[in-house]
């Protein structure tokens, strides 16, 4: 099973959390193209969640590439790298405009936690 969290206690709704840990799950290889995910019925009870919840994040995340559903084989990883590779980039970006405006990374971190 997919080391998959959720925060019951965090405003973000619950299939973005789900979406967003898949997400980086795949991005950190931990599930790689081809991989077939649990069926969301599992993946509910494990996180304690609705399956609707569940099936509302699988199928953002298969339209934007990350997942296939397949009839007969489930839902399978497409691609992880991209998922990634939008991260990073945007933290070099977000580094860019920080320099750009006189802040270092130990401000961004203490800018990050206090939003969090």
């Amino acid at each position: 099973m997919l080391p998959v969290k959720v925060d019951h206690s965090d405003p973000t709704p619950l299939h973005e959390q789900v979406a967003g840990a898949l997400r980086r799950a795949i991005a950190e290889g931990e599930a790689v193209p081809g991989d077939r995910l649990p069926p969301a019925k599992d993946l509910a009870a494990v996180l304690g969640v609705n399956s609707d919840t569940v099936l509302r994040a699988l199928r953002d995340l298969r339209d934007e590439g990350i997942l296939e559903f397949r009839r007969g084989r489930g839902v399978t990883v497409a691609g992880g790298a991209v998922v990634k590779s939008a991260v990073v980039s945007a933290v070099k970006e977000l580094l860019r405009v920080a320099r750009r405006n006189g802040y270092h990374s130990d401000d961004l971190v203490a800018l990050i936690e206090q939003l969090s």
